[in-house]
């Protein structure tokens, strides 16, 4: 599905994953330079400069709106202390990373534009972390994408194995349910 989407929109699907998080999506556009469907320069710029501007739309949402965030998902409130942490250590890094770490990709910015973190500064190390983030993720998925191809379609014939024989005990369970149901009458 995710090889369809990439394939069939391309960079716009690029662009797309990379504002939110775009992993999966990158991985598979990467797969798809290998194969020759995009170009791996384009994807990776296209893949930087889309991650680099969602994360300053989550950044100043976070800014300007914090605490009604806070407010109405209290998931970013558990997060809050972990992006805390991580700018008391060292905010440079802690921007440059934050897109790296599983779970805060979306909130990481809208944390760090609440803890107060000036907006220059942020661009410029969202715009590294980008830049190192995009090649990489791209680059994994060039190198293992055809793996990963195997691997999907691997899964989906263990789900539909597995969907089968579900299928199978609940018409089971459903006849001895029934038979038990007419013993009783």
């Amino acid at each position: 599905m995710i090889e369809d989407f990439v394939r069939h929109y391309g960079y716009a699907a690029v662009a797309l994953g990379a504002l939110a998080e775009g992993e999966t999506v990158l991985l598979m556009a990467g797969y798809g330079a290998h194969l020759g469907w995009l170009q791996w320069p384009l994807v990776v710029a296209v893949a930087a400069i889309a991650a680099t501007m969602g994360d300053q739309f989550f950044f100043f949402l976070g800014r300007w709106y914090g605490p009604r965030l806070l407010h109405r998902f209290p998931g970013l409130k558990r997060r809050l202390p972990r992006v805390e942490r991580l700018l008391q250590r060292g905010a440079p890094w802690a921007i440059v990373s934050v897109r790296f770490l599983y779970g805060l990709r979306i909130a990481g910015p809208v944390l760090i534009g609440m803890a107060g973190v000036a907006p220059w500064r942020f661009i410029v190390f969202n715009a590294i972390g980008a830049l190192i983030w995009a090649p990489i993720i791209t680059g994994l998925g060039w190198v293992f994408g055809a793996g990963m191809v195997q691997l999907a379609s691997r899964l989906q014939q263990g789900e539909e194995v597995l969907l089968m024989a579900a299928s199978v005990v609940v018409v089971i369970a459903w006849l001895l349910w029934r038979r038990r149901h007419r013993a009783d009458d």
